[in-house]
């Protein structure tokens, strides 16, 4: 195959990232500048664009979703507990008001502490509430590994 010579420019950033790649991958700078340019002059290069865009937007579109129901189970859970503290606190006498008040300050920073507790370990009570609500597919046996299940279990 008969190769032309080009000279070109290249900003001094582009420059050096390629020395650079070329120096890692252990190729010439002139093979790599020749597999872009074969990348961007081919036909399937706009589709190959678009399907990696596609997949992207997906993987956002999933996220999102989840996201979205974390919220909603967050805001329900929350709606039901205050309905249901309003229903069953009853009201507190002036003369104790000082007392609930203190005991609250209380329970808050240990609810605090738990919260921290919580986020630090990474675990998560919407996402293990979520899991349970919402079981994935992977999460349950498949019709051949349920025959093979059944099948090992009358061989026992």
């Amino acid at each position: 195959m008969s190769r032309r010579r080009l000279n070109i420019f290249l900003e001094p950033d582009h420059a050096k990232r390629l020395a650079d790649v070329a120096a890692l991958r252990g190729l010439s700078k002139s093979s790599i500048i020749a597999a872009a340019l074969a990348s961007a002059l081919s036909p399937d290069s706009a589709d190959q664009r678009e399907a990696a865009i596609s997949r992207r937007l997906d993987k956002l579109t999933r996220q999102f979703d989840k996201l979205e129901q974390d919220q909603n189970i967050a805001i329900e859970t929350l709606a039901l507990f205050i309905r249901y503290y309003l229903s069953v606190t009853p009201v507190v006498p002036d003369a104790q008001q000082p007392a609930a008040w203190a005991q609250g300050r209380g329970r808050f920073a240990k609810f605090v502490q738990e919260l921290g507790r919580q986020v630090q370990r990474g675990k998560s009570l919407v996402r293990d509430l979520h899991d349970e609500i919402y079981p994935e597919t992977r999460d349950f046996f498949t019709a051949d590994e349920s025959a093979s299940a059944s099948q090992t279990g009358a061989d026992a």
